[in-house]
């Protein structure tokens, strides 16, 4: 690591602060906004190393965009009794106005947001899958961006490959699935917890960026209305609203920030959507204990990355071993995202277990549990120096022609020393990815 880059640590995060790189996250119906720490010290990722994460990678989102196909069609791998029907039908993800859907080429997780972590035997295992909305790419591309005007001979003198061209993989899978006009970048607006992704991904890629009224559904087209009044087609929308609040007329009637109607044209083939509704049926957590079925039935091929080992309290003999050992485990809510809904067996009093023994006795299709994976240290930089803190790694795939791995990716890191969740909700922080190219 270059001590010249370290020296600036300081005067990068200035920079960061001066740019806006935060996120917000709502406490008690209010909205705060807050930094995204920075920490200057990489993870280094060597170029093998790399290559085998992107194959399996790549494996693991071409079998869920196999899976998000079938099961709103043919639902093949429900009737051969490879997952069960339960295990589709009361995923709070799945959409049944989605039935029957083929979106544009028939990609539905156009952006992948891949949770790994190193374990300490040298394993890299997969946390979680996010084909919804998934975020985070900015942060690293802006970071690289002022590191590289903070300290040039670092990345003069360190065989790194390069990251700024996300927007570049970005605009391609847009223009890919795009059915005829502009793309767009469709935020919810300002208080958005990723508003500053929203609008920095918009400018990189030189597209507008919209929210619900810059947009109107006429006959079977979607269009962007500028401030002068004039209308434009639009073909392709990355948006970064969720699937209840994107359009009012087909999900929640109460929802101020989606566009009336932008479901049907959708349905019609008439607009893509980036990624595609009805994708939250492949983010959840119960599902993510099938992902390694679906890599032999669709591909017939073995799983390259694995699963953190899993048991669904669901099947009687997962429940009784969840039981056994239930001190050493940890449980998720299958609908909770951001670090919430997490839990350790072994940091709860005797009444919170036998509380939460009852709760997953009774909804056993809410929880997995997980055996507590003892992942990687990475030093950050405290005012005491160098300290070792838990961190993961969320890995981006775009789909257009076939899935292509980001070569960065955004590394969080717990700030606090006893914690696993790095979440940046959390108060965790990030850092850079660097893979390096020979």
């Amino acid at each position: 690591m270059d001590l010249d880059l370290l020296a600036r640590s300081e005067r990068v995060n200035e920079q960061l602060a001066r740019y806006g790189v935060k996120f917000g996250i709502y406490k008690n119906n209010t909205f705060h906004e807050q930094l995204f720490p920075f920490d200057v010290i990489p993870r280094v990722i060597g170029k093998e190393e790399f290559a085998y994460l992107e194959r399996g990678l790549k494996q693991r989102v071409m079998a869920l965009n196999l899976f998000l196909s079938d099961i709103y069609n043919d639902k093949k791998i429900v009737r051969d009794k490879v997952i069960p029907e339960e295990f589709i039908y009361a995923s709070s993800g799945y959409l049944a106005q989605c039935e029957g859907i083929h979106p544009p080429k028939d990609v539905f997780s156009h952006i992948s947001g891949i949770d790994l972590v190193l374990g300490k035997d040298g394993v890299w295992y997969i946390l979680e899958d996010n084909l919804r909305v998934p975020s985070g790419a900015s942060y690293p591309m802006i970071a690289r961006e002022i590191c590289r005007k903070a300290s040039p001979r670092t990345f003069r003198e360190n065989a790194i490959e390069d990251n700024r061209n996300y927007a570049k993989l970005l605009k391609h899978t847009l223009d890919y699935v795009n059915t005829g006009g502009l793309s767009v970048v469709l935020t919810p607006g300002r208080y958005n917890a990723a508003y500053f992704e929203h609008s920095y991904l918009a400018e990189q890629m030189h597209v507008p960026l919209v929210s619900a009224q810059d947009l109107v559904v006429e006959g079977d087209h979607l269009y962007f209305v500028d401030y002068s009044g004039r209308k434009e087609r639009v073909g392709a929308v990355y948006r970064r609203i969720s699937d209840e609040y994107m359009d009012p007329m087909n999900f929640n009637p109460e929802s101020l920030i989606g566009v009336p109607h932008i479901f049907d044209i959708f349905r019609r083939g008439n607009v893509a959507l980036l990624n595609a509704p009805g994708n939250g049926i492949a983010d959840d957590k119960g599902i993510y204990y099938f992902v390694p079925r679906m890599i032999k039935y669709y591909l017939g091929e073995e799983p390259i990355l694995h699963n953190a080992p899993t048991y669904l309290p669901f099947y009687e003999e997962d429940m009784a071993y969840v039981l056994e050992h239930f001190d050493s485990l940890v449980l998720k809510d299958v609908a909770e995202a951001g670090g919430y809904g997490v839990v350790f067996g072994s940091s709860m009093t005797r009444e919170q277990k036998a509380d939460f023994i009852r709760l997953l006795k009774a909804e056993p299709r809410r929880f997995i549990a997980q055996e507590v994976i003892d992942f990687c240290d990475l030093d950050i930089l405290e005012k005491e120096g160098r300290v070792p803190r838990k961190a993961d790694l969320r890995a981006f795939v775009l789909t257009s022609e076939e899935p292509v791995v980001w070569k960065s990716g955004l590394t969080r890191f717990s700030r606090n020393p006893d914690s696993f969740i790095v979440n940046s909700s959390q108060g965790g922080g990030f850092k850079d990815t660097w893979v390096l190219s020979r």
